[in-house]
């Protein structure tokens, strides 16, 4: 009897301890909310911004040159120079030119003479009047060619056409040039300034005339200018395969100069015609190809969602489908999740122990 009622109270000492531990060790398996940050998704542009870089230049760069050839008498400005409409540029040795000019001048002298002494012969009908028509026709050509002489005379300088910058001096004093090779190219001003670039294939076809375009200069870190696209080339560059467009750079108080080399991004027209869904890149965890997967923050639990990836912009992500805007992703921790984990949401001031604090708890 003994025996037995000491077996009882032994299993029921064993069952209340069982039970306790039980009890105590509920709480212990409930896992910590793993800590997150999040971001909502937004909408922006349809297509990504086209990057490209070109070079700064005068939108009428003038190659000037000499009517007639010769020697380079004299050159009057030097390159960066700003001159003035009417200013004389350039010259050659005339000495040569102006006695084309005086042989042509009495060669029509001559001529005129003679049709004078024709006419006076034709009234004594001395000559016939075709004699007369041949002197007069004679003398047509003699003044065709004093013209000509004196018209390639004032070719023989060159001056600006335009208010403007010299770009570049291609020839030297004393140095003989051939009619019609350029011997100064000038930026003209009054029609400003333009950038010109070059796209590829496949970011032509998103361009259309008018497309806005903001511009960075490497000389000018600090200024943002604005532009617009006014040419687009019909076909490609043989050399490079790219095609060439235009920006028309709007007025600015920086100063510009040709050759400076800019970069340039271009909202083309297919990015303003929709809109995408953008996520923070560090949202998106194992991509292959155009699939992704991110977490989306559903309540205080991560829900894994399978999204398709159409580019990426700098560090945003467009999707062509899987999360809505507003919708809150999961960035920092990421990683570290698994579909419908518990989360703690980590305020944006969170400082670095936070942080700290993700990893540490990563597996």
């Amino acid at each position: 009897m003994i025996m037995r009622t000491l077996t009882t109270l032994l299993i029921a000492s064993v069952y209340l301890a069982l039970v306790g531990c039980d009890s105590n060790g509920a709480d212990d398996s409930t896992p910590p909310a793993t800590p997150v940050r999040v971001e909502a998704a937004t909408l922006g542009p349809a297509a990504p911004p086209i990057h490209t870089s070109g070079v700064i230049a005068n939108k009428d760069e003038l190659s000037l040159s000499f009517k007639v050839g010769g020697v380079v008498k004299r050159i009057a400005v030097r390159e960066g120079e700003r001159v003035g409409k009417g200013q004389r540029l350039a010259e050659i040795e005339q000495v040569e030119i102006d006695a084309q000019v005086e042989q042509a001048r009495q060669t029509y002298e001559q001529a005129q003479r003679e049709v004078e002494r024709g006419e006076r012969l034709y009234a004594d009908k001395v000559i016939s009047l075709e004699q007369l028509e041949a002197l007069r026709t004679r003398a047509r050509v003699a003044k065709a060619a004093l013209d000509a002489a004196q018209f390639n005379r004032g070719y023989a300088v060159i001056v600006a056409p335009s208010d403007g910058t010299v770009l570049r001096k291609l020839a030297n004093e004393r140095e003989l040039v051939s009619a019609g090779v350029p011997v100064i190219v000038l930026g003209a001003l009054d029609r400003g300034f333009v950038v010109k670039a070059g796209v590829a294939d496949r970011e032509v076809v998103q361009l259309q005339l008018g497309d806005p375009v903001k511009i960075r200069l490497d000389a000018l870190p600090n200024a943002e200018l604005q532009g617009t696209v006014t040419e687009i080339a019909s076909g490609a560059d043989p050399a490079s395969g790219m095609f060439g467009i235009e920006v028309a750079i709007e007025p600015t108080d920086a100063t510009l100069r040709s050759g400076l080399v800019a970069k340039l991004t271009i909202t083309p027209a297919a990015s303003r015609n929709g809109t995408r869904t953008y996520v923070p890149l560090a949202s998106i965890v194992e991509g292959d190809g155009d699939r992704a997967s991110v977490y989306v923050l559903e309540g205080d639990r991560a829900r894994r969602r399978a999204v398709e990836v159409a580019f990426i912009a700098n560090d945003r992500v467009a999707l062509e489908r899987g999360v809505s805007e507003g919708e809150l992703v999961i960035t920092d921790g990421a990683l570290f999740l698994s579909d419908g984990e518990i989360v703690s949401v980590l305020p944006p001031d969170s400082d670095a122990k936070a942080d700290a604090e993700v990893a540490r708890l990563a597996p």
